[in-house]
């Protein structure tokens, strides 16, 4: 395991607001755990490799302005965009050979898959939040993508 996965695991801790998380891989243990001051703390005693605090990252206020959101952000022009919950790589369809979750024209509901995001090996199907009409897909399927990164132009209904 090296210092960029790790930072990824840190990541995915924050965006999903786990308090601690355990991992065994390749016979290494690691143990994440956030503090009560917000600091996470990892530890792996079997190959002596502590570090005691690293701090997490701040989490805007609610409601902030350009705060991204897996999707339901909306600009002045009044179309709506779809945004990634995480960094990982973009797929628009469940498999290479099947046909994708959404195309552009199509009418998206609240709740509907319109795509995956892989991220650590993990399959997460991202749903839309808001009720549309897809008016670009704004990601090539296959592509990596980062935090708050625009997937879908929707003009909302």
């Amino acid at each position: 395991m090296n210092l960029k996965e790790i930072k990824e695991i840190l990541c995915l801790m924050n965006e999903n607001n786990l308090n601690e998380i355990e991992i065994e891989r390749d016979g290494l243990k690691l143990k994440l755990k956030k503090s009560s001051g917000g600091e996470v703390v990892l530890r792996s005693p079997e190959t002596h490799f502590a570090v005691e605090s690293i701090p997490a990252p701040k989490a805007p206020a609610s409601g902030a302005a350009g705060t991204p959101s897996a999707a339901g952000d909306q600009s002045a022009s009044g179309k709506g965009e779809i945004k990634s919950p995480m960094v990982g790589t973009f797929y628009r369809s469940p498999s290479p050979e099947a046909e994708p979750f959404v195309e552009v024209g199509q009418t998206v509901e609240v709740g509907q898959v319109v795509c995956i995001v892989e991220a650590m090996k993990l399959m997460n199907e991202i749903k839309s939040e808001i009720r549309g009409k897809i008016t670009e897909v704004a990601v090539q399927n296959a592509e990596p993508v980062e935090f708050g990164q625009a997937l879908f132009i929707i003009d909302p209904l």
